[in-house]
């Protein structure tokens, strides 16, 4: 009894003792999950659903850190410690600081290989880090990676001690508005539109042991029109198996078990009553995949799939609409930029990320844009389990300081440099392949209002060829062009549609930022603005119902899909549906509801 008193008195300083090293920092507003942050179990769950193995450990947690000027060798002795994956300018990183494109941030732990991993070898992945890192384990370089939105991995089973603690060191540069990498709204001067910086990592960190053979990633695409499901695995290490096996689950029921060999597609061909993906019914079939040599089992994932297909086709009035699984619907959704007041980039929990997909249905809304960013694997995965339509952008970014004061289009794509172009297109290509299999994603979108936008056809026609299965929209309110499937608008404050495109889809990519301030809500006191601004709830309220009502008029004109700005507050941009720190909604959300309801059905025949 003595000694688990002790024990327990020793786990209990333990705790205290970790808590003690680290507290969130600065005196802005934050968010009630940001209580909820514990240093010892950062955003616990596994971060790749779509591809999840049943061993892993995280390495979120505490990590030393050191600034260091650009070029300069490792360090010897660290700062402090900052909370990982939150990026050092957060408060939640516990530290806040800023990094200038002439510094490096050096992150240091420690790590031990659990003993049931003998004789495995080890992936170290990363969810993603903002911009360019390179990575060490034990003294020993094991890969660099440039790309601040994309997951990356390394098997560092050579680096690894074969006892005792592993150190892993990563060293990341980030130019932010200094240089041609995609960035988003991130400036060095946050003002206006533009927030704060994100350096370093900012999503899950963790490892986990798999056979010299294994399953590097998976492809898996839905045919509902030939009853097809397609699955395509890429296969790393020492191949030496026979066969790739799929088992697709209805709930907890085995249905149907396919193989090929080789790294041949698994092509499955479904039930004729097949269950269709959808908003109203977003229904996802368990896949089981295995890589097996014989009897034995070499590598196996769990994932899951939908049936379901985007396309577009004329109707019977002659206007090209957006579909889903063969008929029309009108796609209404919010900007969702994904920035939160305490983790910028990254949510403080996982619950935190799955409120706001979350509220978006609440709202009555079947559609997110996600605006010049991409979120970790989770956030794709709560939207395919809710039913929610995702439009993705790719992060704008460049060096030329004209895209980030062009707010209206002027017919003149800019000149980009070799290797910005270079930049663009390898993050680009390797955003679509990150989020190629979540059944939600419905439309990509490389360009936003002219911001760094060139060779937009070219652009369009590769990411169409690339991914056939899904819509282009070429530049969201931008440069247009005929290519792609879509003609993209941007209006403020009320819906207008004037342009239509009678060989494509025609929408309205942007409207609304009705602002209003809540005073103990805000990021800064001052500076605060909306595209319009009132004084109460119900006038906003009134405002928004006055636009949609105007935007279920011109749906029998020619839009065929709408986004409103915006779902939250961001910084110093107050026209959210709920506030920066998601404590309170700002509009009467019934209200809103109905309407939104009304215009999501319009199509509906």
């Amino acid at each position: 009894m003595r000694r688990f008193i002790v024990f327990l008195l020793f786990f209990m300083f333990a705790i205290i003792e970790t808590f003690a090293q680290w507290k969130a920092v600065g005196s802005r507003i934050k968010t009630e999950w940001s209580s909820q942050v514990d240093p010892s179990n950062v955003l616990s769950e596994y971060p790749r659903p779509i591809m999840e193995r049943d061993k892993w450990k995280n390495l979120n947690g505490l990590w030393n850190y050191a600034i260091i000027n650009k070029g300069e060798s490792l360090p010897i002795k660290f700062e402090g410690e900052i909370l990982v994956p939150f990026a050092i300018e957060s408060s939640l990183s516990g530290v806040g600081k800023l990094i200038t494109e002439q510094q490096e941030l050096v992150y240091q732990r420690y790590f031990e290989i659990p003993s049931s991993w003998k004789g495995k070898s080890i992936l170290l992945h990363f969810g993603a880090v903002d911009w360019k890192a390179d990575v060490w384990v034990n003294n020993i370089k094991v890969g660099s990676h440039t790309g601040g939105f994309t997951p990356f991995s390394f098997n560092i089973t050579s680096a690894i001690l074969a006892k005792g603690k592993n150190c892993v060191v990563v060293k990341v540069w980030d130019p932010t508005d200094k240089s041609s990498q995609p960035r988003g709204k991130q400036v060095s001067k946050p003002e206006g539109i533009w927030y704060t910086p994100v350096t370093g990592i900012w999503q899950t960190v963790w490892i986990e042991p798999v056979s010299n053979a294994y399953i590097e990633s998976l492809h898996i695409t839905p045919d509902i029109d030939n009853h097809l499901l397609i699955v395509k695995t890429e296969l790393e290490g020492s191949i030496n198996a026979d066969v790739i096996e799929v088992e697709v689950y209805d709930d907890e029921n085995l249905i149907l078990t396919e193989k090929s060999i080789y790294s041949q597609p698994v092509e499955i061909v479904m039930p004729q009553n097949v269950k269709l993906w959808s908003p109203d019914s977003p229904f996802l079939y368990k896949l089981k995949i295995r890589l097996k040599k014989g009897n034995e089992i070499l590598d196996a994932v769990e994932s899951y799939a939908a049936m379901r297909k985007y396309s577009v086709r004329r109707d019977s009035h002659g206007i090209v609409r957006l579909e889903l699984n063969n008929k029309a619907l009108f796609q209404f959704g919010t900007l969702d930029q994904g920035w939160w007041p305490d983790g910028l980039y990254t949510a403080p929990t996982d619950d935190a990320m799955l409120y706001d997909i979350k509220k978006t249905k609440d709202f009555g809304f079947n559609m997110i844009r996600k605006h010049i960013k991409v979120e970790p694997a989770r956030w794709y995965t709560h939207c395919d389990r809710l039913g929610i339509i995702v439009w993705q952008d790719m992060p704008s970014g460049d060096s030329n300081p004209q895209w980030q004061n062009r707010k209206y289009f002027d017919g003149i794509e800019m000149k980009r440099s070799l290797s910005s172009e270079a930049i663009y297109r390898k993050e680009w290509k390797e955003i679509i392949d990150c989020l190629y299999s979540y059944p939600c994603i419905s439309t990509w979108v490389p360009f936003n209002e002219a911001w760094g936008q060139f060779k937009t056809a070219e652009v369009a026609d590769w990411t169409k060829q690339y991914d056939p299965t899904r819509l282009v929209n070429p530049a969201s309110g931008g440069n247009h062009y005929t290519c792609g499937d879509i003609l993209d608008l941007h209006n403020y404050p009320a819906p207008e549609l004037y342009l239509y495109d009678a060989q494509r889809a025609t929408v309205l990519g942007e409207y609304g930022g009705i602002g209003l301030v809540l005073k103990d809500h805000v990021w800064e006191p001052d500076r605060n603005w909306g595209y319009v601004q009132f004084n109460s709830s119900t006038e906003a309220t009134d405002e928004y119902i006055k636009y949609a009502e105007k935007l279920y008029r011109l749906i029998e004109k020619g839009f065929s899909a709408a986004v409103y700005t915006q779902i939250t507050d961001v910084e110093v941009e107050v026209n959210g549906l709920m506030t920066y720190d998601r404590k309170v909604i700002k509009l009467d959300e019934e209200r809103i509801k109905r309407v939104n309801s009304r215009i999501c059905n319009a199509l509906e025949k």
